[in-house]
């Protein structure tokens, strides 16, 4: 008898307290297994399954790249690696970033949803923008039950409100009832598998193990989009599934909505902070040369440096403004030479 044996969960910023708070109300007899991807930095190591280990009954691990899956056991993603779940075994993979991340809780669900089916619970936690709502789509595409914490007791409401605004999910949970409701669904029989898991999610769990990918198998997942990728600069293909629009590049990299405006958000500010750089190198040298130009008695020059000079300090001037909201005087270091 099959039953939901498969519990993926997925959280942001204020995913620690939410995961330990789960995990200490699971049973030392839980029949299930569950997968956690937590948003981490890439570089550092990452404590979380001891935290998770100090905090119930089960053993949480970091596991190796094709370890066998055991029931009872909490399988947590390491620090640049996607955790992604195959019939039996985990893969632990450095495939393309997705919404900026890796670990990313995406492909964790995706991969679930296409090896499990209908045995797969997807829960969402607390955190920013929305990683794992197309996970969770894809979870409920194939069959699966969704669950996501209640974003009004959320420290980071983000990520819930935009499984809830965008997936049919299964409950609407505070903190308190999601292990109850796991431990519950783990005693559940599941039918046989009636519905066919979707190509879209079998070609994309193949893509976060960093599978080559053509244009011909990009069109099978949408059509290309006039935006380019901010982090390889390739065409995005626009994929809409259901209520979830999302975007990826051929190489694999991929961007919920909210993830690619605040990308696109980042690159602008830094492309702002470099042009201020600029300007005020510019006008640095520009009056080196205008008090060269004093020094050679050269009146022409003078005055022609000391309008580049001018020109890009207030330029610079202008856009740290932009980019602080505050009032700047012009440099004094930058006015003109006695």
């Amino acid at each position: 008898m099959q039953t939901h044996d498969i519990m993926v969960l997925g959280a942001s910023a204020g995913g620690v307290e939410a995961l330990e708070h789960i995990v200490s109300k699971l049973p030392a007899d839980f029949s299930a297994s569950v997968f956690v991807v937590l948003h981490i930095p890439a570089q550092g190591p990452s404590y979380l399954p001891q935290i998770l280990t100090r905090a119930g009954p089960l053993q949480a691990i970091h596991p190796k790249d094709r370890q066998k899956i055991e029931k009872g056991k909490i399988y947590v993603a390491g620090p640049n690696c996607h955790l992604l779940v195959h019939n039996g075994h985990v893969r632990m993979v450095r495939g393309p970033n997705e919404n900026r991340h890796r670990p990313a809780i995406d492909p964790l669900f995706r991969s679930a949803a296409a090896a499990c089916g209908n045995r797969v619970v997807g829960v969402v936690l607390t955190g920013a923008l929305d990683d794992g709502t197309a996970g969770l789509e894809a979870i409920k595409r194939c069959g699966g039950t969704a669950i996501v914490q209640d974003p009004g007791e959320a420290p980071f409401p983000g990520m819930p409100r935009s499984a809830i605004a965008n997936v049919d999910v299964d409950y609407v949970l505070p903190l308190n009832e999601i292990a109850q409701t796991m431990i519950k669904l783990a005693g559940t029989p599941v039918e046989e598998q009636k519905i066919k898991i979707p190509n879209d999610v079998k070609i994309e769990a193949k893509i976060a193990e960093s599978e080559k990918t053509d244009e011909q198998t990009m069109d099978r997942l949408g059509a290309p989009s006039r935006f380019a990728c901010p982090e390889c600069h390739g065409t995005l293909w626009e994929i809409n599934t259901d209520n979830v629009l999302r975007f990826r590049c051929r190489v694999g990299h991929a961007f919920s909505i909210e993830s690619l405006i605040s990308e696109q958000s980042h690159n602008l500010e830094d492309t702002l902070w470099a042009a201020l750089r600029a300007l005020e190198e510019s006008a640095s040298l520009a009056r080196r040369l205008e008090k060269r130009a004093i020094d050679n008695k050269q009146p022409y020059s003078q005055k022609r440096y000391a309008e580049k000079a001018e020109s890009a300090n207030k330029h610079a001037t202008t856009m740290r403004q932009l980019l602080t909201g505050e009032e700047w005087e012009l440099d004094p270091e930058l006015e003109p030479p006695a």
